[in-house]
């Protein structure tokens, strides 16, 4: 049995390339998970989707980052929540999310890719963001690691239905249906060492306020 074949609830594998890149693209964050002198180590951190493939990035002095650069087998789960189901009872009640796990490993970005890789991670953040700020210094550039995960071998799982209840609870009175979860930002808050009169970038205005022009 190859590892990309579910077994629990196969009827919700799902295998279009295509929802696995909008999932990559919702999502912010993503665990990368890897052994580590023998040990199991699964790290959050934040995600982008290049083309066919996933970046991250991390300090050049992370163990973890350089145990995936020098190609150490790992996976990658990310996961979206979009609502809660409710059942008429506790064992059916479930969720509706969107789950995939990648296999492979990890390659160093191209130096001369690196740059536009950054850009990508900080525009799959915060949309605009990398045309407000300045360029990173080499320093910087130095200091930070890019990684690249081929979107090659991945299983996708995905629930959206309704409560499978019993008939016997369909008959009772308890309220059942669907809860859809939707993220969204807040107001923004400056930074207390920021100076007068520097107004809300577009870039956190739009994430803030989707829709409004103005």
């Amino acid at each position: 049995m190859v590892r990309t074949q579910l077994t629990r609830l196969p009827e919700k594998a799902v295998t279009d390339r295509a929802a696995v890149d909008a999932l990559l693209d919702t999502a912010r964050i993503g665990h990368v998970g890897l052994v580590a002198d023998g040990h199991p180590l699964v790290i959050p951190t934040a995600i982008a989707r290049l083309g066919d493939s996933v970046l991250v990035h991390g300090s050049t002095g992370s163990r973890w980052m350089r145990l995936l650069a020098g190609a150490a087998p790992a996976c990658l789960t990310v996961t979206v929540v979009d609502g809660l189901v409710v059942a008429r009872s506790a064992f059916e009640s479930s969720m509706h999310y969107r789950s995939v796990v990648l296999f492979g490993s990890f390659s160093p970005v191209d130096p001369d890719e690196k740059v536009h890789a950054l850009e990508v991670l900080i525009e799959a953040l915060l949309p605009g963001r990398s045309r407000e700020v300045r360029p990173s210094t080499r320093k910087e550039l130095a200091a930070t690691m890019v990684l690249a995960l081929p979107i090659a071998e991945w299983s996708l799982k995905v629930s959206d239905g309704w409560p499978e209840d019993t008939p016997d609870d369909i008959a009772g009175d308890a309220w059942a249906g669907v809860l859809p979860l939707v993220e969204r930002a807040g107001d923004p808050r400056p930074a207390p060492d920021l100076r007068g009169g520097i107004p809300v970038p577009t870039s956190v205005r739009s994430l803030a306020n989707p829709g409004r022009t103005s």
